[in-house]
Formats: C-alpha cells, sequence, structure tokens
C-alpha cells in the first residue's frame, strides 16, 4: 500500500494486539482496508523497545541506572550513532577518528574513592590497554567521561583527551 509510518504504543496490547495485525497485514489477510484496495500482502516492519530512562524528571542521572544503558546514551550524544557495545569495557569505541570512554559504575572493577571512576594515572593506563584491544593502533583523540580527573589541565592536552565530568557533562538532550 505504500504507506511508512511510526507507530508508538505503550502497554501490552504492542505485542498481543499491533504485532499480531501488522504480521496478518505482510502476510496478506483480507480484511479491513487490505481487502478494499486488493492488497495482496508484502513488506514488512521492525519492533523497538525503549530501554530504561537515563534521566529523572528534574534532568538528573538515575541513581539505579547501570553501564550499559548510560554508555549508550554517551555514545549517542556525541556521535548520534547508535552504540555498538560491547558492555564489558570502558572504552566505547573510535567515531570519526575521537575516541570515547565511559568510567562509572566500577566498569574497572575498582570502587573506592580514587578508583576506577577517576580519571588517574592508573586508570588511564587500564583505559589505553582497553583500547588497544579494541581498536589496535588508535592513538587518536579521547573523550573520558568521569566522576572527575585527578589529572592536570596540560597532562590532559598532552594526551589529547577531553575530560567531561559525570554527571554535570552527560546532557539529557542532543
Amino acid at each position: 500500500m505504500g504507506r511508512r509510518y511510526i507507530g508508538i504504543e505503550m502497554g501490552d496490547h504492542a505485542i498481543t494486539h499491533c504485532v499480531p495485525r501488522l504480521k496478518k497485514v505482510i502476510d496478506g489477510e483480507q480484511g479491513g482496508i487490505s481487502k478494499a484496495v486488493g492488497w495482496q500482502g508484502g513488506g514488512g516492519f521492525r519492533f523497538y523497545r525503549l530501554g530504561p530512562p537515563v534521566f529523572e524528571a528534574d534532568g538528573a542521572i538515575r541513581r539505579d541506572i547501570r553501564f550499559p544503558v548510560l554508555a549508550a546514551h554517551v555514545w549517542f550524544s556525541e556521535t548520534g550513532a547508535p552504540w555498538p557495545g560491547p558492555a564489558e569495557s570502558p572504552f566505547l569505541g573510535v567515531h570519526d577518528g575521537r575516541g570515547y570512554a565511559l568510567l562509572y559504575n566500577g566498569i574497572l572493577g575498582e570502587r573506592r574513592p580514587n578508583g576506577g571512576n577517576v580519571l588517574t594515572r592508573p586508570v588511564l593506563a587500564l583505559l589505553r590497554e582497553a583500547i588497544q584491544r579494541q581498536a589496535p593502533g588508535f592513538a587518536g583523540p579521547l573523550t573520558v567521561y568521569g566522576e572527575r580527573s585527578a589529572l592536570s589541565t596540560a597532562a590532559l592536552a598532552a594526551d589529547s583527551i577531553t575530560f567531561k565530568q559525570t554527571p554535570y557533562d552527560v546532557k539529557a538532550r542532543r
């Protein structure tokens, strides 16, 4: 029928009613408008579920947000593209010659103060190891999100690192 649209549904009926109806239309079921226009079937659809919200109504990052959800949000807000994963590393990937990393929720297994959520020389060394495992040879500029940086502005500049503080620099909107 040449239709293109985005349907948005909330509730269980999205699965119990909408998906079966779309499948019937694609299979050529003759009823309603399909019969009236002589529709023979064809086409397709994609069904997506929204992830949990990253932000509270006041714009604060939700306390229960997990690393993969925040990582996907940070990646998308920086690149405009879906995050390719994986969720086992603080290094999110490379996009247009720039690397992105997120130090959050103990992703490095270090939950003490000045540990894995704070950019220190030891954490940077672990991050560089992760970068070489995931993007061998990458030595380009790097944006790192973290609780805070223990590295000086000069040290960040020398290492081509842009540091962004979580939660303040994590944007609710692109």
